[in-house]
């Protein structure tokens, strides 16, 4: 009798201690790694334009280096101008070092939205077209567009003449535009010098171009039989950014620059400087 009532003492005490060590079922938390039922935990906003360029410490910014007294190489063949300067001074303000890309001008945009480089800085005017792709600064320049033809060209003394004739421009400036707006058949160029070579020799009958650009050009060859025939009314100068929430706040930046440096006379400084009067203030 003893030894039953032993055995099941014994049985009892293993049946409970199965049921204390038996599987328990998972317990919900508010803590740790992972959320409350029905929320979600927060991402972490990828850094935009403005950012990505602070972290690398620079601002990659495109250029033609070709084009006086805007982006050009001196005699000792450093890259200088009015946009090599303004640039750099933009770059100083944002905290970063800056970088030139030099590439033909009708490159300049396709790089920039392959993502190649930050900017294009390169006398870029606002036109309708390249505003519906891109958010323009505020301008820091204001640039008369001129006809410029032989000295021994009377044909041509106003835009509305340029029908029927011949020009040569970059294919995607802005003035090639007017040309061709004006009915003119355009030779696309790689760049200034061959623009003003196919006007010497004949090759062409007029090309568009920067006011301040052909009074640069006939400072360094006074002896070149070449005349502006017709100014047309000022264009405004800016910097093309790509649109997008991505490029709000260095679009911001920008205008935010370039306002300290008008502000603080930079920009008429460096105007006097490369162009010998203030462009940088429309005086219109």
């Amino acid at each position: 009798m003893k030894k039953t009532i032993a055995l099941l003492l014994a049985g009892l005490l293993t049946l409970g201690l199965l049921t204390a060590c038996g599987p328990t079922e998972p317990q919900s938390t508010t803590s740790g790694a992972e959320p409350p039922q029905g929320s979600q935990a927060p991402e972490t906003a990828a850094p935009d334009h403005l950012s990505r360029i602070q972290a690398a410490g620079k601002l990659v910014v495109a250029m033609e280096g070709t084009w006086s007294p805007w982006t050009y190489h001196d005699e000792s063949d450093t890259l200088v101008g009015y946009d090599v300067e303004v640039s750099q001074a933009i770059a100083e303000k944002l905290g970063v070092d800056v970088e030139f890309v030099e590439g033909e001008f009708d490159g300049l945009f396709a790089g920039m939205e392959a993502g190649r480089y930050d900017i294009v800085v390169n006398g870029v005017d606002i036109d309708e077209e390249r505003a519906e792709k891109y958010d323009f600064s505020t301008p820091y320049a204001y640039n008369q567009t001129a006809v410029i033809v032989a000295m021994d060209n009377d044909e041509i003394t106003s835009f509305e003449d340029l029908a029927g004739k011949h020009t040569a421009n970059t294919i995607t400036s802005t003035y090639a535009k007017v040309a061709e707006k004006y009915g003119a058949t355009v030779t696309g160029v790689d760049d200034l010098a061959q623009t003003f070579e196919l006007l010497l020799t004949g090759r062409i009958d007029a090309t568009l171009n920067s006011e301040m650009t052909f009074y640069d050009y006939m400072n360094a060859h006074p002896d070149e039989q070449i005349k502006i025939a017709v100014l047309g009314e000022a264009t405004q100068t800016a910097i093309p950014v790509l649109k997008g929430d991505d490029n709000a706040t260095l679009l911001a930046a920008i205008n935010k620059a370039l306002a300290e440096l008008a502000a603080e006379g930079k920009l008429t400084e460096l105007s006097n400087k490369y162009f010998g009067r203030d462009i940088s203030q429309d005086l219109a």
